[in-house]
């Protein structure tokens, strides 16, 4: 099966557009961490002829601010690039030391349709109190917040991701749609068992789930497809594209080789990721 012989069309709910300059700053920072190379191209047109060929209709657009002072012009950026294109769903991002409410406010008006942290490469996460000003738009305008809050591939060591501080997020704003990207590995067990406990979480499968060896160290098998029908609606199929070190085949093949539902396949692939936005 290929992602074109669906029923629906197909959302990939993670894939990062950003300027040409800070792609080479993430794919360098990356490469010297874990040795990665990345055979993709990061313009935005060569990006969706591959996405397109791949048999993807759309995706979310996810930016991070690595630094204080960049996400404003970084958000600007995403948004006139999604605006000269039929397929990129805006999203924005923010830092804890920005001037977090005029920055998400900014961003919301001018139609980022969601919030995207990179919780220990921002160190700041789920739980930072400096991003409540963020998380409170997100609530006030019905904006989904994806969070890197798991400790993959490596970040076992950072103070700014795990379940307790994704919880404690989930306490303190019950009615914001929550995703936690890469399946929360490597914690992937406790943020199922959080998902199963909160209507408002998901998760995408980015890297976690590809057919791609020892990327992430972990075994896509460790997840049944009983999840992906117990969870139909809010496992959302996500690849990290451009910024990984293999296929982008090797992101859903696997997937699409489970023996699921109709409608888990349907979900996965686009009605999760509706849900996500606020479609349905």
């Amino acid at each position: 099966m290929q992602l074109a012989d669906l029923a629906g069309p197909v959302t990939d709910a993670h894939v990062h557009l950003m300027p040409d300059r800070l792609m080479r700053a993430i794919r360098d920072a990356l490469n010297d961490a874990a040795g990665w190379e990345f055979p993709h191209p990061t313009e935005r047109e060569a990006m969706e002829e591959n996405l397109r060929a791949a048999g993807v209709d759309r995706y979310l657009a996810l930016p991070y601010a690595h630094k204080p002072g960049i996400a404003a012009e970084l958000n600007d950026w995403v948004l006139a690039r999604a605006d000269e294109s039929a397929m990129a769903v805006p999203f924005a991002t923010v830092h804890g030391d920005d001037d977090v409410d005029e920055v998400v406010h900014d961003a919301f008006e001018a139609g980022a349709r969601g919030l995207k942290f990179q919780c220990p490469v921002q160190e700041c996460g789920p739980a930072d109190p400096r991003l409540d000003p963020a998380f409170e738009l997100a609530a006030e305008y019905d904006r989904p917040v994806l969070f890197h809050a798991g400790t993959a591939p490596m970040f076992e060591d950072s103070p700014h991701v795990g379940i307790d501080q994704f919880r404690e997020f989930l306490d303190s704003y019950p009615g914001v749609r929550a995703c936690c990207a890469h399946m929360g590995t490597f914690n992937h067990e406790a943020f199922l068992e959080t998902a199963r406990d909160n209507d408002n979480v998901f998760l995408d499968t980015a890297v976690a789930m590809a057919t791609a060896g020892d990327t992430v160290r972990f075994d896509p098998g460790e997840v049944g497809d009983d999840v992906f029908e117990e969870l139909a609606g809010r496992v959302m199929f996500g690849s990290d594209y451009p910024n990984i070190p293999h296929s982008y085949r090797a992101e859903w093949e696997g997937l699409l080789a489970r023996e699921l539902s109709d409608e888990a396949f349907e979900a996965l692939f686009g009605g999760a990721a509706d849900r996500f936005l606020g479609a349905r």
